[in-house]
């Protein structure tokens, strides 16, 4: 079932497109408005622009020649970037929550196919990354 999300009531809604934003249309300057998540969409924005090196390098390690992100759409990679920051540096935070809330804000961008593909990376990643802790 889809459902559609407005940027103003999901977090990761924001994250995905401030981070589009950034890496694919050359915005620097980021500003974050006011939201009851504003620390929280700052902290993994700022993050995954960050350290995108090594989340680039991380996901080439779970996928190996079976994935170019170069060849993946933009918004799935800004998804599986931003993902695997949370999972990464935000251990607190349930995969299975993570993998969730991405999956719902794809429904604002991407078909339902595109999300069972998301669904499928975001699960190898997660699984990948937290079971070498």
């Amino acid at each position: 079932m889809r459902t559609s999300y407005s940027p103003k009531n999901n977090p990761r809604v924001i994250i995905i497109q401030k981070l589009y934003g950034n890496f694919f249309n050359g915005e620097l300057d980021i500003i974050f408005p006011k939201h009851r998540f504003k620390k929280f969409i700052k902290d993994i924005v700022l993050g995954t622009i960050e350290r995108d090196e090594l989340l680039v390098e991380e996901i080439n390690k779970t996928f190996g020649n079976k994935l170019n992100l170069n060849t993946m759409d933009k918004v799935s990679q800004v998804i599986l970037k931003s993902s695997t920051y949370e999972i990464l540096y935000k251990p607190n935070l349930s995969i299975n929550i993570i993998i969730k809330e991405y999956l719902n804000a794809s429904n604002f961008f991407l078909e339902t196919s595109q999300t069972k593909y998301l669904n499928a990376l975001l699960d190898n990643t997660a699984n990948r990354l937290r079971s070498n802790r």
